[in-house]
Parts: C-alpha cells; sequence; structure tokens
C-alpha cells in the first residue's frame, strides 16, 4: 500500500514540473515573436486553431496525438515533448536531492534550484534559436542569489561575491580584445549566476561549458557545418555547466582540489 502511495506521489511530482515546464515553452515559443505570454489561449502554430483542453496535458496529449496538430497534421516539436519530460525529471530530481521538506512534495532549497534550472532552460532555448538572452532572466536569477543567501547560507557572500566577476570580467575582457569572443548576454548570466552559485560553481560551469562548447565547435567545423568565422550561440553550453553546478559543482571543485 504504501509503495503505491509513493508511486502515487513521483506522478504527481512529474505532471506538476512538467506543467511548469509545459508553460516554460509558450515563454519560449511567443517571447522571440513578442507575443504575449499570458493572454491568448495556446494554438496551433501553423494553422492558429486553439487548443482544447485535452490537447494541452503534458507529455500525454503529445505522445496521443502522435506529435501532430488533430486538425491541419502540422508537427508539434519534439522539444516541447522533451521539455515537459525534463520539467517532470528535474522536478523529482529536486525532491531528491534536495529532500521534500515539510510540504512532502519539494523543500524550500529544491524548490528554488528547480526555478533557477527553468530559467536556464528558457535562457538556453531562446538563445539557441535567437541568439539573444534577455535581460529579465539576468534579474531573474538575481532575485534567486538574493533568496539563495538564507536558503544556501554554507556559500558566503564573499564567495558569491567573488563568483560574480571570476568569470564574467575575463569573458567582458576578451569580449573587448576580441570582437565576437562572447555576447553581452553571456557575460551577464555567468555574473547573476555566480552571484546565485558562488565561485567554485561558478569556475566548474565555466569548464563544464567551455568543454562541451568547444566539443560542439569542434565538431561543427570538422563535419563542414559552420566556418571558421561563423558564430553559434554559447548560451546553452553554459546553462548546461550551470545546471551542473548547481547540483555538484562544489563537490567536482573539492574533488579536483584534492587531487593536486
Amino acid at each position: 500500500m504504501l509503495a503505491v502511495v509513493e508511486v502515487i506521489i513521483y506522478v504527481i511530482r512529474f505532471f506538476f514540473g512538467a506543467c511548469i515546464f509545459s508553460f516554460l515553452n509558450v515563454v519560449i515559443d511567443r517571447m522571440p515573436r513578442q507575443e504575449s505570454i499570458v493572454k491568448g489561449r495556446s494554438h496551433c502554430t501553423n494553422c492558429g486553431r486553439e487548443l482544447k483542453g485535452l490537447e494541452l496535458v503534458p507529455c500525454i496529449s503529445y505522445l496521443c496525438l502522435g506529435g501532430k496538430c488533430r486538425t491541419c497534421g502540422g508537427k508539434i516539436p519534439w522539444r516541447d515533448f522533451l521539455v515537459e519530460v525534463a520539467g517532470g525529471a528535474v522536478f523529482i530530481g529536486c525532491g531528491i536531492y534536495f529532500g521534500c521538506g515539510l510540504s512532502g512534495i519539494i523543500s524550500l532549497k529544491g524548490a528554488v534550484i528547480f526555478a533557477y534550472l527553468g530559467i536556464l532552460l528558457v535562457v538556453a532555448l531562446i538563445d539557441q534559436d535567437t541568439q539573444m538572452i534577455y535581460d529579465r532572466f539576468h534579474i531573474m536569477i538575481l532575485v534567486l542569489a538574493v533568496c539563495a543567501v538564507w536558503v544556501f547560507p554554507e556559500h558566503g557572500i564573499g564567495s558569491r561575491l567573488l563568483g560574480a566577476v571570476v568569470i564574467s570580467v575575463p569573458m567582458l575582457i576578451l569580449a573587448l580584445i576580441i570582437p565576437g569572443a562572447f555576447g553581452g548576454g553571456d557575460i551577464k548570466l555567468m555574473a547573476a549566476s555566480g552571484l546565485f552559485l558562488g565561485t567554485g560553481a561558478t569556475v566548474c560551469a565555466m569548464f563544464i561549458g567551455l568543454l562541451t562548447g568547444g566539443g560542439y565547435g569542434a565538431f561543427m567545423l570538422l563535419s563542414g557545418k559552420l566556418k571558421r568565422k561563423d558564430h553559434f550561440a554559447f548560451g546553452p553550453f553554459l546553462a548546461v555547466g550551470l545546471a551542473v553546478s548547481a547540483f555538484v559543482g562544489d563537490r567536482i571543485v573539492k574533488w579536483y582540489l584534492g587531487k593536486l
């Protein structure tokens, strides 16, 4: 009986996270097109038909519809489905890693990290589509950083202030010396995230970002899909590094320093 109850709780957690990330899909889709994210019902981007309630159930609707609009047969982006699955998985992961708290669903620490990961997802996918990171997301991270001072007291003010400049300032200097080396949005993302995560995790995030972004760039060059002077969005790779570091960044740094 307890096992059944536990499964039900995990299902509730999954769909709660999936619902939130389903809304983030709306943000990712509408914001670059300068559409309101709060006004207007969800609709098919191909034929414009307003979607019914049963077509908006996270994950399940996509599978039941076969990834196509019921009216025009236009394909629903597979990325939308993956984002919803990621939302459910991340919410469960935050609950397991940071505990469930008094609510029995997720702790305050888990909720803050979940919100941060949601912002990173939006930043990564909008940057991938448009090569632009909106300042409002940096402000949101700064608000979370203020909350994190109390929620994650293990990272002192000194570590957070150093984290805000340890990566962002070198990025800014490189961008001034080499035009196009880094975008202003990338620099501000690392500054705001440094204040949120602290020094060690921020350095770890940048290392992961450079490793993954460099690997992607090398692959695209070797495959002929990019030329040497072409640019690609670096924000998604920074977001990956920051997401990993939000969970295990400090542990990776301690492990690395212990090996020296």
